[in-house]
């Protein structure tokens, strides 16, 4: 089926401002960022830092499978602003695609070194993160259209439904993996009764399975898939070391002390999605100053948060420990300072990848993040028997570090590319 078959939906569909959208998307996001939070703070009180260290190594799991097979196709939809692709042929490749995560996942869980309780724990975050994936298709129609309300709105009801649910369970059965089943029925909840309906109010295309049909798009968004993965790996790299080094519990203090980074990172999600579809827009029409200036000022928002956050780790971190968490935490307050570092220097290098993906340079960033990947590898492997949990978090900056040159260089090429094809199109028109 082509893109001349589609169904569209009835009557126009209302962007919202960039600024509605960034509100959307920061209430939303932190919102949501808050609930998962929380979700951790409830394990940790009415729980142990080894159930802590048992989602921590779920998420650890199921992360680098899923952002491989999810292609990055929620970015390349949003910034398809010539209409490459139908939405039907991004959702049957994320469905395609998620069905071979989740089974790889629970190869993964039994066919590994985990007793069976830690595996359910892992298969049943798997389930989550797969009605997640699919959602994401949906958000990525909806980012596209500039509606953030319709994402944000979704991902409330999912924080709160997923964290009452774990509150109850775990109050009355101290039973981890009761608490995963309710992880896992939020998601797909919330994907079959809210998100799914939503994305058909915008377009109906008929869902492409067909892998020929597919090809072009799969060739353009496994990059971005290779990227995604070497992005998560990356973050998770230091978390194996400490789960095969130090045991379950400390991977639980790390985990937990390196979400406290969220904060920021929900403000940069916030503005680098509502952005992607301004930048996207810029780069079509050659609009160099437009694009550079957009970018500046998301720098410099990743600066001010970066430094505000390491500010308030220095002056509160024992007692933000002791108060979210148990006061047991508070003795790794260095862990806490220097995970901020890293999250300071990796929000700056954030907004400068969500350039390059809404300029659509694909190929350059697998080649970014495997330089980075093998640099954090390297870190790990050296600091963390030699310093512990502080030698994690420093392999984590120095990876931080390499990207943000990566991306740096890469933006570079972007901005003068794009004052090259602006200069041509100002001489065409002059004559």
């Amino acid at each position: 089926m082509d893109s001349k078959s589609d169904i569209k939906a009835q009557g126009p569909v209302k962007s919202l401002s960039l600024k509605m959208n960034f509100s959307w998307t920061f209430a939303g996001n932190l919102f949501y960022a808050i609930c998962q939070w929380a979700m951790l703070s409830v394990m940790a009180k009415l729980g142990t830092a080894e159930m802590v260290g048992q989602f921590s190594l779920g998420l650890a799991i199921t992360a680098p499978v899923f952002m491989f097979t999810n292609l990055q196709l929620r970015g390349i939809l949003a910034s398809d602003r010539k209409d490459e692709y139908t939405y039907g042929q991004y959702f049957g490749l994320r469905l395609t695609a998620t069905l071979i995560a989740f089974l790889t996942i629970v190869g993964i869980s039994f066919l590994g070194p985990y007793n069976w309780e830690t595996a359910m724990v892992i298969v049943l975050i798997g389930l989550a993160k797969s009605a997640e994936a699919m959602s994401e298709i949906a958000f990525g129609l909806m980012q596209k259209h500039e509606r953030m309300d319709k994402i944000s709105l979704s991902l409330i009801a999912k924080g709160i439904i997923s964290l009452l649910l774990l509150i109850i369970l775990l109050w009355l059965t101290q039973n981890i993996i009761l608490g995963m089943v309710s992880f896992a029925l939020s998601a797909i909840l919330l994907f079959l009764t809210y998100d799914l309906t939503n994305s058909r109010n915008y377009d109906c295309t008929k869902i492409i399975l067909n892998l020929h049909e597919l090809k072009k798009l799969i060739k353009t968004s496994l990059p971005m898939g290779l990227v995604m993965l070497l992005i998560s790996l990356n973050a998770n790299i230091p978390r194996y070391f400490i789960e095969h080094g130090m045991g379950t519990d400390k991977l639980g203090y790390f985990s937990a002390i390196s979400y406290m980074m969220m904060a920021g990172t929900t403000v940069v999600s916030a503005l680098g999605q509502s952005a992607v579809p301004r930048f996207a827009g810029y780069y079509a029409e050659a609009k160099w100053g437009m694009f550079r200036s957009l970018m500046i000022k998301l720098v410099m928002i990743g600066t001010i948060l970066g430094v505000s956050g390491v500010f308030i780790v220095l002056v509160f971190g024992k007692e933000m420990l002791t108060i979210i968490y148990k006061p047991e935490y508070a003795s790794y307050q260095s862990v806490f300072i220097l995970i901020m570092i890293g999250a300071g220097i990796s929000y700056i290098s954030s907004f400068l990848g969500y350039g390059l993906t809404s300029a659509r340079l694909f190929s350059v960033q697998p080649y970014i993040f495997l330089v980075v990947c093998l640099t954090t590898l390297l870190a790990s492997y050296w600091l963390i028997p030699l310093w512990g949990l502080e030698g994690a978090a420093v392999a984590v900056i120095v990876g931080n570090v390499i990207n943000l040159a990566g991306c740096m260089i890469a933006n570079s090429f972007i901005l003068g590319r794009l004052k090259g094809s602006q200069e041509v199109r100002t001489v065409n028109e002059a004559n």
